[in-house]
């Protein structure tokens, strides 16, 4: 498809009377364009806070220990919904932590890969310590307000700036003196104020719904009655930590997998664990067994009907964003679309600590209605046997976690031995608790439904009034 526009001779002067259409017509110099007819001026991004720097290259020296390590931010994490790595950095070995450590009300941007996402940090993010991949924004709140700063560059006009080079080139790296120039449009007090009031309810809905997750968890292992070093040995990163070496009889072997990390010490006792008290085995509690729905064919499309399909990498993400395709491929069964209540987890992957292989997300809210791809298998709760969002809460846990890593099949890339997991014990307790524990789920996911949407809402009114100039 064409594109034209008409422009003036001055762009041509401040271009060093470049002629190549594509400099013109690029985002970043359409996003320019707008933003240099700011009623009320600009400020740089320099002028704008009080600094803009890298955390620089360090040593890393990781521990399993979290008491003897700094949780570890690298640029994916940081786009997740729930930021905590599972990587520890040891206090030991890590210096200049001023440099280092993340702080709350900054605006990290990621430098290199996928350039130009950025996070506004609450308390989630406050004290740990971020990879030298991303540039510290620091706002100075005496200039500007830091959330309008953070919906501004997270708007398609501040994206383009960040992403496009001076020639129009997409930038492979960034430095923070390439973007100290970058434009910032000075908007009225009163919505700079309302768009930063915005941002500001935004990172207060996520820390409190991170917290209502942590507690359903925490409140599922209280009354499961582990001990805190039991628990601690049978879910550690390590297998050193429980037996490498074991002795299985040809009776406990099934015709289902050889494989010896089916069959680990470790996944023995959790079972055990889980089945002290009463429980249910998995498919008993589901509509019916855990399923993928198979491939499909995908054809990109920008038409106004194109479906958004989001990889199981998506859905981890803050605000998702998938892959826009054409509706005639897709599935036309009942089962395409995500149901309120299901349990996604990711089922195809590796097995390093840091994997979203074998991760859960909860069907409420945001995550309603969509197409999601083949790799994710799907848990269906049945509503009148098993409260969804207590069920979410034991899939989710650190136990099942464990139990899902080790009931795998593959080489390279894992998928799950869907028959090992209908046998898998589900823990049950009284059904105020179940129920106390599963509203935590359901409220923390309406919190970061009402996030993503409270974010969208702030940044589409910057690029509202910049896109009226």
């Amino acid at each position: 498809m064409m594109t034209v526009k008409t422009g003036s001779s001055a762009w041509y002067t401040e271009a060093g009377t470049r002629l190549d259409a594509s400099y013109h017509l690029s985002e970043a110099r359409q996003a320019k364009t707008l933003i240099d007819k700011a009623p009320l001026g600009c400020l740089t991004l320099r002028q704008a806070t009080e600094s803009v720097f890298l955390g620089g290259r360090f040593t890393r020296v990781y521990v399993s220990d979290s008491s003897k390590g700094y949780p570890y931010l690298t640029a994916s994490d940081m786009i997740k919904s729930d930021p905590f790595s599972a990587t520890y950095l040891s206090k030991a070995y890590t210096k200049n932590l001023s440099k280092l450590t993340i702080k709350k009300n900054w605006i990290l941007l990621s430098c290199s890969g996928s350039i130009g996402r950025t996070v506004y940090t609450n308390d989630l993010f406050d004290g740990q310590v971020g990879t030298h991949d991303l540039i510290r924004i620091v706002p100075n709140s005496t200039v500007i307000p830091g959330g309008y700063l953070y919906a501004y560059l997270s708007s398609k006009f501040g994206y383009a700036l960040l992403t496009q080079g001076t020639y129009g080139g997409v930038i492979q790296h960034i430095e923070p003196h390439h973007i100290a120039n970058l434009p910032i449009p000075i908007l009225p007090d009163n919505e700079q104020q309302a768009i930063h009031t915005a941002i500001e309810t935004v990172a207060k809905l996520r820390v409190e719904a991170n917290t209502l997750l942590s507690e359903a968890e925490a409140q599922f292992l209280g009354n499961l009655g582990l001990d805190k070093n039991t628990f601690k040995r049978l879910t550690s990163a390590s297998e050193r930590d429980t037996a490498a070496e074991f002795v299985v009889s040809s009776a406990a072997l099934s015709a289902r997998t050889l494989r010896a990390r089916n069959y680990a010490e470790r996944l023995r006792e959790i079972v055990a664990a889980l089945t002290v008290g009463k429980h249910d085995v998995l498919v008993d509690v589901l509509q019916q067994e855990p399923y993928y729905t198979g491939r499909f064919k995908r054809l990109e499309s920008t038409a106004a009907s194109a479906v958004e399909l989001f990889s199981q990498g998506d859905i981890f993400a803050l605000k998702p964003k998938g892959q826009m395709i054409s509706p005639r491929t897709v599935p036309t069964n009942s089962k395409a679309l995500t149901e309120k209540g299901t349990i996604l987890v990711a089922g195809v992957g590796t097995l390093g600590e840091n994997e979203i292989f074998g991760r859960a997300k909860f069907v409420w809210g945001y995550l309603e209605d969509k197409l999601v791809a083949q790799h994710i298998i799907r848990f269906e709760p049945n509503e009148q046997l098993i409260n969804s969002g207590y069920l979410f809460t034991v899939l989710n846990s650190k136990l099942w976690f464990r139990i899902l890593r080790s009931s795998v099949c593959g080489t390279n890339l894992l998928g799950f031995i869907v028959p090992m997991l209908n046998e898998m014990p589900v823990p049950r307790f009284d059904k105020a608790i179940e129920d106390a524990i599963g509203q935590r789920v359901k409220t923390a996911y309406e919190k970061l439904t009402e996030a993503n949407k409270c974010e969208a809402q702030a940044i589409a009114r910057v690029e509202e009034l910049v896109g009226s100039w």
